[in-house]
């Protein structure tokens, strides 16, 4: 005869504990936790290699505009775009490449001069190339290039 205990045998009772799903939940979240982890971590990255991005694109936006100013040399371009870099938290220096183009408009136009500034920042991933070397994978470094052209100004008048 089986003992009782409370209203349920004891071979009863182990077999409802076999058959219970109570800890299911908590192996799903251990199998699941570090894919979600990891791409949690690749929004983040690419969040940030966008923001790197947009800075590298306003300091050659910035360089462009220095540039076209009358007064201003290659040398004053460079000091601009690092400068910009430097307080969007990017400290790496680097040395845009400068390029003037003269354009004559169809129509009868007046030449003018186009300022053409190119930055290439280098980026590395924060999070994703540690991850990715545990694997013997590479995120690697990428280049942030950017262009910006303007047209230069003249005085009025002239």
């Amino acid at each position: 005869m089986a003992a009782i205990v409370g209203s349920q045998p004891v071979g009863g009772l182990r077999r409802s504990r076999l058959r219970s799903e109570g800890g299911a939940e908590l192996i799903e979240l251990a199998f699941t936790l570090p894919l979600l982890l990891l791409v949690l971590v690749g929004i983040m990255d690419f969040g940030f290699l966008f923001q790197r991005y947009e800075a590298v694109t306003n300091a050659a936006r910035e360089g462009a505009r220095i540039g076209v100013l009358p007064g201003y040399q290659d040398a004053d371009i460079t000091a601009r775009v690092n400068a910009y870099l430097a307080a969007a938290g990017l400290p790496q220096a680097v040395t845009p490449v400068i390029a003037r183009t003269n354009v004559t408009p169809g129509g009868g136009a007046a030449a003018f001069t186009v300022v053409q500034v190119t930055v290439n920042y280098p980026y590395r991933f924060i999070f994703l190339s540690p991850i990715a070397a545990l694997f013997r994978g590479s995120v690697g470094n990428v280049t942030l290039t950017a262009v910006s052209a303007m047209r230069t100004e003249v005085a009025a008048g002239g």
